[in-house]
């Protein structure tokens, strides 16, 4: 058996797949994105940083353009990093990060909200994600709901909305397209593509869950995709009508997937947000915010380097 005793540079067609999703099992911050599975489809040839035979590990999510190799964050993939079965102190962060190759000239990547370090030759931006313990009872739960939400789950009971459990993936993404797709340019038809792929392995694995809001006239007016691993619910996607909106079919349905999972030993991710509208939404369930640092490093030669800093 090979021994990898310190941080060892592995690419993709090296990598024990089996190993590296029993470190992420076992990991205490183990996340759904970070098992081979995922990687392969939001980064094909996806490389990594292994430590002592797979006890800690570090996926590398790589690409190549016009010769230059570099590491960046995969959509629908909030944070990686290092994740370890054993431990995971700043000490180990930095030992990973100044572990990666040389080879990548830029690396624009998120860590996860275990991972914090303290070097400081590498930029560091910090971002908020939103989670909510789901292992309280739902009385317990809604009684930390702002006053605005329970006023707008209040005006959405009187809508007929319904619930509607589903294995349908693309009527949501075409909602989503419709409405506020529309004004977010990055996401193309290839990353559209991804997320449908990602979304079927994940309910082929039992790891997710698709849930439609339905009006009284048997219309979607809004609908979210819930993907799990590791006692971690990530709210990893949504569509929204206008109709929806008017009619608080989002708050209906975070309110019915929460009234349906508390008591369990969980925690519900809303995968964000910077954005303070959309934090202020996710508080009123009774989140708390959690910081996951975003790093940096640009080893780009003159004068390319001036482009990404």
């Amino acid at each position: 058996m090979i021994q990898y005793l310190s941080n060892q540079y592995l690419s993709n067609q090296n990598i024990d797949r089996r190993k590296w999703d029993e470190c992420i099992a076992r990991s205490f911050n183990g996340i759904v994105y970070a098992y081979s599975w995922y990687l392969d489809i939001v980064s094909p040839g996806w490389d990594a940083l292994v430590k002592d035979d797979y006890k800690s590990v570090m996926p590398l999510t790589c690409r190549k353009k016009y010769s230059v190799r570099y590491l960046y964050q995969p959509f629908f993939t909030q944070q990686l990093g290092v994740f370890s079965a054993e431990k995971s102190d700043a000490d180990l962060v930095q030992q990973f990060l100044k572990a990666i190759p040389k080879q990548f000239q830029f690396v624009e990547i998120n860590l996860n909200t275990f991972n914090n370090f303290s070097l400081q030759n590498f930029s560091i931006k910090s971002n908020l994600t939103h989670e909510l313990d789901l292992i309280e009872s739902y009385e317990n739960i809604a009684k930390n709901y702002s006053d605005n939400l329970k006023r707008n789950l209040k005006k959405a009971g009187n809508n007929k909305l319904q619930i509607v459990l589903s294995n349908e993936l693309e009527s949501v993404v075409k909602l989503f397209r419709e409405n506020r797709g529309a004004e977010i340019s990055k996401l193309k038809e290839h990353d559209y593509k991804v997320l449908i792929q990602l979304m079927n392995q994940a309910i082929q694995r039992g790891k997710a869950q698709i849930l439609h809001v339905i009006n009284e006239h048997n219309e979607l007016c809004a609908g979210a995709f819930f993907i799990e691993s590791n006692n971690k619910v990530i709210f990893l996607f949504s569509g929204l009508s206008e109709e929806g909106k008017n009619v608080n079919a989002m708050p209906f349905l975070i309110d019915s997937f929460i009234r349906n999972n508390s008591g369990k030993n969980s925690t519900l991710d809303f995968e964000g947000s910077n954005d303070v509208n959309l934090a202020r939404f996710y508080k009123s369930f009774g989140s708390k915010e959690c910081v996951y640092l975003q790093v940096k490093i640009n080893r780009l030669p003159f004068p390319l380097n001036l482009l990404k800093h």
